[in-house]
């Protein structure tokens, strides 16, 4: 295999309308497996609802595949019990030889099986984060490490829309978005919504709808759905027991039985089965700035 090129990628061509944007590689495509990204507001739960999805597909008998898609490469920390090396520094530490790399090199097995990979990212303010989502595919694909997935899902950095971060979109069946009922938490999940949707003209990806988390209430979420066509697909409330699995690095499948992680569990393991058994495709109209302002009730 050749060494991977970090250089900074060509634009080639239009990809949404008014960006230039690198394109898919159709080599790289994802052909085995259901592939979903997992996108939200910056500290809204992603990666503790990743995880947790993760899981419970694994409860579900499927084979599954997480990619953290952030330089922090804490994505996969709870199914695994400890913070990975990034494919990037792996791949720095062979000079970007991938052909010297064994599959446990960069990928770990964690809870029940899942195979967790952090692809990681280029040091703060150079370099794309797009780009280094699509050489950690390209890694995977020549260690034929995505033939064996039934699931794959894509955890990714905050609520960045920009060409780079929405590269997992080029790779996904259906994007999911976490949010809470409040309105940063909304207003991020407009601004996403219409980066799927830009996405979807020249993509297969769709949106499946939003999670509400860490919320006691739905009302303000639903409010936007119903506005502008989305759904919400689950509702995590404010669990102490979600933040004590974080403190002990651990699933809420891991968690002792308790009545609040059962019930916790019981909507994950749901959402798991509605999204595996397929969601109708989803092109709700992202609402304006000021329409999301005074639909919350803000002057």
């Amino acid at each position: 295999m050749a060494p991977l090129d970090m250089k900074a990628p060509n634009l080639k061509g239009e990809d949404g309308e008014g960006s230039v944007q690198v394109k898919l590689d159709p080599s790289l495509k994802i052909e085995t497996a259901k592939v979903f990204s997992v996108y939200g507001k910056g500290g809204i739960g992603k990666s503790t609802t990743s995880s947790n999805l993760s899981a419970a597909f694994s409860h579900l008998g499927k084979r599954v595949l997480q990619i953290g898609c952030d330089p922090k490469h804490d994505s996969t920390f709870t199914l695994t019990g400890r913070l990975q090396p990034t494919v990037i520094d792996v791949l720095a530490s062979v000079d970007f030889h991938p052909e010297e790399l064994r599959p446990e090199d960069f990928v770990t097995t964690g809870y029940n099986g899942v195979m967790c990979v952090e692809a990681g990212g280029p040091p703060a303010g150079t370099g794309c984060g797009g780009y280094v989502v699509g050489q950690t595919v390209k890694l995977l694909k020549e260690h034929h490490l995505l033939e064996d997935c039934d699931v794959v899902l894509f955890d990714v950095l905050g609520d960045v829309v920009c060409g780079g971060f929405a590269a997992p979109l080029q790779h996904a069946d259906r994007a999911v978005i976490v949010t809470a009922n409040d309105f940063d938490s909304i207003y991020a999940m407009n601004r996403i919504v219409a980066a799927v949707q830009a996405k979807s003209k020249n993509y297969g990806v769709r949106l499946a709808g939003c999670i509400a988390n860490r919320s006691r209430e739905t009302n303000e979420v639903d409010r936007y759905c119903d506005r502008v066509g989305f759904k919400r697909l689950a509702h995590m409330p404010d669990l102490d027991a979600i933040r004590r699995s974080r403190l002990k690095k651990k699933t809420l499948f891991e968690m002792p039985d308790e009545d609040d992680v059962l019930a916790a569990r019981a909507e994950y393991m749901a959402l798991a089965q509605t999204l595996w058994d397929g969601t109708e495709p989803l092109a709700p109209a992202p609402m304006k700035d000021r329409d999301i302002f005074e639909m919350l009730g803000f002057d």
